[in-house]
């Protein structure tokens, strides 16, 4: 019972400090920066919701969210990291 409790919660820090990072990117629009958060904080809410008695929304929307935060996040963060690359090496 602990294990599995362990492993979500290195996993949501691991989410969090991505979409974090994705959102310190100056370069990129407030609506791009904001996005991979929102929905990690909605896949968190979907959690939660689990714990009240309402299963079915949040087994169908938490998986699926936690997901793509963590792949839009991944997808800024690396487009950021190849712009600045390409501008360094064209300098």
């Amino acid at each position: 019972m602990l294990l599995p409790l362990a492993l979500y919660a290195f996993l949501f820090a691991c989410a969090l400090t991505i979409t974090l990072k994705a959102a310190r990117i100056r370069a990129l629009p407030a609506w791009r920066r904001c996005l991979p958060l929102a929905l990690l904080l909605a896949a968190a809410a979907m959690s939660l919701i689990r714990g009240f008695g309402v299963p079915g929304p949040a087994s169908l929307l938490a998986f699926p969210l936690n997901l793509t935060a963590i792949a839009l996040a991944g997808r800024e963060i690396h487009a950021h990291n190849a712009l600045t690359a390409t501008e360094r090496h064209l300098s």
